[in-house]
């Protein structure tokens, strides 16, 4: 079975033969002369897809790596007369550093830019660690160094063209909520139904919903199916003076709503009464002091 890496870089074009070798490296360490860098020399990958790393797993590894050594060394290119810049091995090198280790095991290839970003993001890409968000930019960027379409990207990387364009839909989304996908406040699937919702005020604040009330994927769903969706009996009502309801009203309407389908879903036979009139939107709420 082809690698990752050789599928990805594979199919004769000039990048193929200016990576092999490099590629070949990261896959057995054997192949090149292992040598000792001093650690301070040594920068993180410019290029790492990864923006959040994990301090629990990365202390695992130091504990792991001071009781059995690196087994594998990481790979690093020259950055300039004094440095190292890192192409594989960021986790090791972070574990390494933990350890007060002043020294590390490395392997130094000559790459490009392009070669060293394109390592790093497939790499990351092939651990399924990264965030969705993560996974995106990571995406993104190689369509963008190699001038692919995101079929031609899926071909090469084993994917279905489906998945590359869902994942590419998320960085559409405002920061914040991008950024609630990468600390993991957020699920993907919670994010994809974000993007049903044009108004990027409103996303902003239903993932601050989904965090206060710890919505689940079909909870969110169905509130911006309320939100999109009048009920019918709403949309029967004529009334030719009728304000229009601002979002901010709206939201907290249904916000309301939801509530009252949670205490209901608990056993408790609430009974509501809504009424709209020019100047307020009322509410009335029943709770039987007793169960039936």
């Amino acid at each position: 079975m082809k690698s990752p890496f050789s599928r990805f870089f594979g199919g004769g074009d000039k990048l193929a033969s200016e990576v092999k070798s490099d590629v070949e490296v990261i896959e057995n360490k054997t192949t090149e002369e292992v040598v000792k860098i001093t650690i301070d020399k040594i920068i993180p990958n410019r290029y790492q897809p990864r923006t959040v790393f994990d301090e629990e797993k990365i202390e695992e590894l130091a504990r792991t790596i001071h009781t059995h050594g690196v087994i594998q060394p990481i790979v690093v290119r020259r950055y300039n007369d004094d440095q190292y810049e890192i192409i594989a091995g960021e986790r090791r090198y972070r574990a390494m550093k933990k350890l007060n280790w002043t020294e590390v095991p490395a392997i130094i290839r000559n790459l490009s830019d392009k070669e060293t970003a394109s390592i790093a993001l497939i790499e990351n890409l092939q651990r399924e660690e990264l965030t969705a968000i993560e996974e995106a930019m990571a995406y993104q960027q190689l369509i963008e160094l190699h001038s692919l379409t995101q079929e031609a990207l899926a071909q090469r990387l084993g994917k279905g063209q489906s998945t590359i364009a869902n994942k590419l839909r998320l960085l559409k989304l405002p920061q914040n909520v991008q950024e609630a996908i990468l600390k993991r406040e957020i699920s993907e699937r919670h994010a994809r139904a974000l993007i049903s919702i044009k108004d990027e005020e409103a996303q902003s604040e239903l993932v601050e919903l989904i965090k206060e009330y710890d919505w689940n994927v079909r909870q969110l769903e169905d509130y911006i199916q309320q939100l999109l969706a009048p009920k019918e009996e709403e949309v029967k009502k004529e009334r030719p003076k009728r304000k229009a309801i601002s979002k901010d009203i709206r939201i907290a309407v249904n916000t309301i709503r939801q509530s009252l389908s949670m205490v209901t879903k608990s056993g408790i036979n609430v009974k509501t009464e809504e009424e709209e009139t020019e100047d307020f939107y009322t509410i009335t709420v029943k709770i039987p002091k007793k169960k039936n």
